[in-house]
């Protein structure tokens, strides 16, 4: 009893050293983000103003304060209300699920949804606001629903005489690497508003004035610019702090493996959402894991090792089936090029699993912006000429491109 009496009076002691002492200091970022920018010196041009901000939890300053505390905090802007995306505000909301208007509780604002019954701002909703700004991280995919909501938003602003401004956020997967497909405007939807490529390798900042421009949105437009960042960079190279953008992004190295297995799940592949490890596994029941591992494994595709794996979803369509197939193990994300990964493993699948792959058609369609990937598959096409069969619209989509980039 004594020995316990002593090891409790210790840890007491520790404890009260350790609060004493406080946190250690967060890291400095070796960027400055749009937000950071803004509140330095971008504030001027809008002192007095009356702001509206579209953010959810990934709106936050390199010190991990929200971008609507740190405005309030600073008291040079007046901050009238928030929109909140997909997830919420808080990205508490799961995908898909309506997300009703109501009053955050830190700072008394009305949060409107913006992924409820209406997807644009309405005329009530901007009641009382001068400029929208919007400070929200993407991933760098096409089909990423933040960047649609930055689009209409954006589409609201014009017509109801609002100005809008992005606070720009670093693309976590680089701004070099482009993979098609281009989407085609037949297939545009919530997960596709305009042609652009699955990743497409420019920032929000970027894609706001492509929107704005090419895309005739017409908004009264300002980008305030990132410091520092370079299109080589991968999301460690900033020196940030990883914030979950959305349930199952909960790390910046989800976003690689997002942009791969997040387009096969409409094939009838679970991609490890609902279990514990979202879009790092790929694979569905009664399958040879081991099989799938080595077929992959031999393609030799850049940056990337196959696992096989084994899994039973807590969750979802899947719960509580047993499943077999692959980790993905992504060792040099760098060069690896997760569109062409995501071809791999489907045509893997039709050639090893036949029975097992389910092709929704509507869905993948809807998922890759085209028909020419199922149409591909299902005509026993080799990945690599799926695949290079979309060179020519890219090629054309990075020369669009070029005159909207920022860094």
């Amino acid at each position: 009893m004594r020995r316990q009496g002593f090891l409790a009076a210790a840890a007491a002691v520790a404890a009260s050293g350790a609060l004493r002492a406080g946190a250690a200091p967060l890291p400095h970022a070796r960027i400055t983000l749009g937000d950071d920018a803004f509140l330095t010196d971008g504030w001027r041009e809008l002192a007095g103003a009356s702001v509206g901000v579209i953010a959810n939890q990934t709106g936050v300053t390199s010190r991990l304060e929200t971008i609507v505390d740190a405005i309030r905090h600073q008291g040079r802007v007046h901050v009238k209300a928030i929109y909140a995306p997909e997830h919420g505000f808080r990205g508490d909301r799961p995908a898909g699920s309506s997300v009703a208007t109501y009053t955050d509780p830190q700072s008394g604002l009305p949060v409107y949804s913006l992924y409820g019954a209406n997807r644009h701002p309405s005329a009530a909703m901007l009641e009382g606001v001068d400029v929208l700004l919007f400070d929200i991280q993407d991933v760098g995919s096409r089909a990423y629903t933040y960047i649609s909501t930055m689009a209409y938003a954006m589409q609201s602003a014009k017509q109801f005489g609002k100005a809008f401004w992005v606070l720009d956020r670093p693309n976590p997967v680089g701004g070099t690497m482009v993979e098609g497909p281009v989407m085609e405007p037949a297939f545009e939807s919530f997960i596709g508003l305009y042609p652009i490529a699955m990743r497409h390798g420019m920032t929000v900042g970027e894609l706001a004035k492509l929107f704005n421009e090419r895309f005739e949105i017409g908004a009264n437009l300002k980008v305030v610019k990132m410091r520092g960042w370079e299109r080589s960079m991968l999301w460690p190279d900033t020196g940030l702090q990883w914030v979950q953008t959305s349930p199952n992004i909960p790390t910046w190295e989800t976003t690689f493996v997002y942009l791969c297995t997040g387009l096969i799940d409409n094939a009838g592949i679970n991609n490890g959402t609902g279990f514990t490890k979202p879009f790092f596994l790929a694979g569905a029941a009664d399958i040879d894991g081991v099989a799938f591992a080595a077929h992959l494994n031999a393609r030799n595709l850049p940056g990337i090792w196959f696992r096989p794996a084994a899994w039973s979803p807590i969750a979802g369509f899947w719960n509580g089936k047993e499943l077999s197939g692959v980790e993905l193990v992504v060792f040099e994300p760098s060069a690896f090029a997760p569109v062409r990964t995501a071809v791999e493993i489907l045509a893997a699948f039709r050639d090893l699993f036949p029975h097992a792959l389910d092709v929704k058609a509507a869905a993948l369609d809807k998922d890759w912006g085209t028909a020419s990937l199922r149409e591909g598959l299902l005509a026993g096409k080799k990945p690599g000429d799926i695949v290079s069969a979309w060179g020519p619209s890219v090629e054309r989509f990075m020369d669009l491109r070029e005159s909207y980039l920022l860094y």
